[in-house]
């Protein structure tokens, strides 16, 4: 599956962006998906998850009530809303898609994902 992820940018401290992820190549359905960043200087991190079906979904703790990730398997894409976005979560954002599984567990791991998106900037300034 190739993943396209888009909707990135510049927004103010306490503002709102939508990302999109495109997939093509294979049946979306057949895919879990997470949502990962990279800030500058630091590892990559994984920022939340959904399964195949939109059913169960995690989030790191840091943006627990400020995104919300989402999938449209109609339409091959899966989202992920950011409101009241901070300085830290200036970051390269990547999705990611691995075929999905009877166990959910582990979700955060980069290892897991088999197919990568190639990143969209996102920069909140303060």
């Amino acid at each position: 599956v190739q993943l396209q992820a888009y909707g990135g940018g510049l927004v103010q401290t306490g503002g709102s962006l939508r990302l999109s992820c495109a997939a093509s190549g294979d049946t979306f359905s057949n895919y879990d998906m997470g949502w990962f960043r990279r800030a500058p200087g630091k590892e990559r991190e994984f920022v939340a998850f959904v399964n195949w079906s939109g059913g169960i979904i995690y989030y790191t703790g840091s943006v627990k009530g400020r995104f919300t990730i989402s999938r449209d398997n109609a339409k091959n894409t899966v989202y992920l809303q950011m409101n009241s976005l901070k300085p830290e979560d200036t970051a390269v954002y990547f999705c990611a898609a691995r075929r999905t599984q009877i166990a959910t567990r582990p979700y955060e791991l980069p290892s897991i994902y088999n197919y990568w998106g190639q990143g969209t900037q996102v920069t909140v300034s303060s």
